[in-house]
């Protein structure tokens, strides 16, 4: 484990699968993105690191530079691409891309989601709020969970006995650990835990999942209205689900 890191167990390691190597996988989310015009982007391409974004993409390939990492991948979009080369480069590996971790698919991209204004104010997007368990406005938790396990272990295959890389966005992330963890999908957005440029690590013995663990590498950068369980800003860090 990673110093400062929490953990929980979710599999009893005496159930492992074939082979007794351990293998990490850190799931990490990508670092602040330039979004002048407070938008929820979800998988619009153009949307890359801001500034402060590349200092949190470089802090963690900092922390992980004594790591023993051997794959390192990202999903298709800018700011995982942008957030995951310094990792690579760090440790001498080709950056290779995962569509599998994409953003959630979302009808509300290209708009703006916040607190007292933006996209819940119109009837007309009312029908897209109507199941929360699902959920109806976008890709199917379940199908997140099923693409993100496969990433995962395509992850875990790729470093068989060392640590593996993949970046990617918030809700994918929160689901897929949801899951691991064996708790509901449905949730509270406000109230996930995987801050920018955070560490979700995934601990496996053989082919399964023994621990899941969290840290944030770059949690002094991160602004914090943009920290878990923080109070939304009217008019701004809209896109919770970036």
């Amino acid at each position: 484990m990673m110093d400062g890191m929490t953990s929980s167990d979710t599999t009893n390691e005496s159930g492992a699968g074939k082979g007794s190597e351990i293998t990490v996988v850190h799931l990490m989310r990508h670092g602040e993105v330039h979004n002048p015009e407070g938008v929820l982007y979800g998988r619009r391409a153009g949307y890359h690191l801001s500034e402060l974004g590349r200092q949190m993409a470089d802090r963690v390939a900092e922390h992980l530079a004594g790591r023993d990492i051997t794959h390192v991948v990202a999903s298709p979009l800018e700011r995982a691409q942008e957030t995951a080369q310094p990792i690579a480069a760090a440790h001498g590996l080709a950056l290779a891309t995962d569509e599998r971790l994409i953003e959630a698919e979302n009808v509300f991209e290209g708009k703006t989601f916040g607190v007292g204004d933006g996209a819940l104010k119109k009837p007309a997007n009312w029908k897209y709020l109507t199941n929360p368990f699902r959920p109806s406005w976008g890709e199917p938790y379940i199908e997140q969970v099923v693409r993100m396990m496969a990433a995962l272990g395509a992850a875990r295959d790729a470093a068989r006995g060392h640590e593996a890389v993949c970046v990617s966005h918030q809700l994918p992330i929160w689901i897929v650990r949801s899951f691991a963890e064996r708790r509901r999908l449905w949730h509270d957005p406000r109230k996930r835990q995987c801050t920018l440029a955070s560490l979700t690590t995934f601990t496996f013995r053989g082919d399964k999942i023994v621990s899941v663990g969290y840290s944030e590498p770059a949690r002094d950068l991160v602004p914090k209205h943009l920290l878990a369980g923080a109070k939304p800003v009217k008019g701004g860090a809209k896109a919770f689900g970036a």
